[in-house]
């Protein structure tokens, strides 16, 4: 027997973007349904944890001691050989933040969609779509805690991750990444370290070829140590795990580290799809693939995305039409907002790509020696602009 549940909106995948639509969604009256196919929201862990400050602010989250780990000073960007590039929090603008405890804070925005009014589904794995004998998208289907289950919904929200299976079932075309735009990660959760524990520590080039390591500190002796690989540098089926390992070894102050913990998985890289938006149909987070390409961080665009689609459903609702048409406020709201930076860091991503670690070393000489006031991704290029032209051939008007 299959158990039937009728809501206004139905939102598949409770991580920021699922949470936050649903938050949005509910506040504004509507019926709301979270599903989550896993037991726990927010694990495992698929994260390195990093945020900004400023864009909590933005989308109506206030910082919680509860789920902050660490308060970063600044962040260190070195080079193959070692060159590095100190900065403080004053000078890192939004590149700097929080370390979290990313499975409480994605609980807490969960909670906070439940406090809004939304019902969330724990242990609900999709298994398709529902359409009526006219074609229309009225809902999805699967199963809840082992039992068969029918959500039908005025509009289907996907927040299933950037391989989001919902967008595939319900015809959204374009939504399997190429290699080149697919990263591939492993991340350790290491004790017993000797790091500078008040800064996120990046490297770039020759040990993380067409990526970068990071050490984002939890504490004084504690961090996630993580590698991010270009799909297509990848040639021996474990590249990411061979180059931390290698990376770890030779370093004072992570050699002596014990790994407590393992987690590995693929970050998309490109800037967006071209399409986010069918007739009652939207694409949110990572589904989307509104990810930042050259460091894969997609928490803060997963909640504005979410905040923007919750609006519009809420807008939508009003007349009651949930058409593509309709629909086209998210679409603009979000490009609006990140598209032409997700562009530009998708192109350094791909120029970046292809230099070779003395270029690299000569890009943070380079930046050692300018007067930036703020370091962000758009002011470093505009200092690589005049010294390494190629760089940023191509995107030049977006600098």
């Amino acid at each position: 027997m299959v158990t039937r549940y009728d809501c206004d909106i139905v939102i598949v995948g409770a991580g920021p973007a699922g949470s936050m639509a649903a938050k949005f969604c509910a506040q504004g009256g509507l019926n709301t349904i979270l599903l989550e196919k896993k037991a726990e929201i927010g694990a495992p862990l698929r994260c390195a944890e990093g945020v900004s400050k400023k864009w909590l602010e933005e989308v109506g989250i206030t910082p919680d001691p509860k789920w902050i780990c660490a308060d970063m000073k600044g962040a260190i960007i070195r080079s193959p050989s070692g060159y590095k590039f100190q900065l403080d929090e004053s000078r890192a603008g939004s590149e700097v933040g929080y370390v979290l405890e990313r499975h409480l804070f994605d609980k807490a925005l969960a909670a906070d969609a439940a406090e809004a009014g939304a019902k969330i589904m724990m242990r609900t794995g999709i298994t398709g779509v529902i359409r009526d004998e006219a074609g229309k998208l009225v809902g999805v289907k699967g199963n809840s805690l082992g039992e068969p289950v029918e959500i039908y919904a005025k509009c289907v929200v996907a927040a299933d991750g950037y391989e989001s299976q919902v967008a595939r079932w319900a015809g959204m075309k374009d939504t399997v990444p190429k290699m080149s735009d697919i990263c591939t990660c492993i991340q350790y959760r290491m004790v017993n370290l000797d790091i500078e524990h008040e800064y996120c520590d990046f490297i770039i080039g020759g040990d993380a070829p067409g990526g970068y390591i990071w050490i984002f500190p939890k504490g004084e002796t504690v961090a996630n140590v993580g590698i991010g690989i270009m799909g297509t540098k990848c040639k021996h089926g474990a590249d990411p795990k061979y180059y931390l390992d290698k990376y770890i070894a030779k370093t004072p102050g992570l050699a002596q580290g014990e790994i407590v913990e393992v987690v590995g998985g693929f970050v998309s890289t490109c800037p967006g799809l071209d399409e986010t938006i069918a007739d009652n149909l939207v694409l949110v987070g990572d589904a989307a693939r509104v990810i930042d390409p050259i460091t894969g961080g997609g928490i803060c665009h997963a909640c504005r995305t979410g905040m923007y689609a919750g609006k519009v459903l809420v807008e939508c609702a009003k007349t009651g039409d949930f058409s593509k048409a309709a629909l086209k406020p998210y679409e603009k709201m979000w490009r609006d907002r990140m598209e032409d930076k997700l562009f530009r860091n998708f192109m350094a991503k791909e120029r970046l790509a292809e230099l070779d670690d003395e270029t690299i070393d000569e890009l943070i000489k380079l930046i050692q020696d300018s007067d930036i006031g703020e370091v962000n991704v758009y002011n470093l290029l505009k200092v690589i602009k005049d010294r390494f032209p190629k760089v940023v051939e191509g995107f030049e008007d977006l600098i």
